[in-house]
């Protein structure tokens, strides 16, 4: 799946389209690399997301393309 949309879909970031612009900026990183919106994630990667003063790091849990919103954050795990 791609990151813009995990983001999305795991409710990390609520909109695609800032989950794009901040891939964009270089906010993002998956395994500790800069990663692009169209980047390939799968389970077992981190996710580092630096926005603003904070950082959030997650580990990828699962990936599905739908989940309903209380069922999102059983697709990764803070770390």
């Amino acid at each position: 799946m791609r990151l813009d949309k995990y983001l999305k879909v795991s409710r990390i970031i609520k909109r695609r389209t800032v989950a794009n612009e901040a891939c964009d900026a270089g906010k993002v990183m998956i395994n500790g690399k800069v990663a692009r919106a169209s980047a390939n994630v799968k389970e077992g990667d981190r996710i580092d997301i630096s926005l603003g003063e904070k950082t959030i790091s997650v580990q990828v849990v699962s990936v599905k393309e739908t989940v309903r919103k209380e069922d999102s954050q059983t697709l990764y795990k803070p770390i």
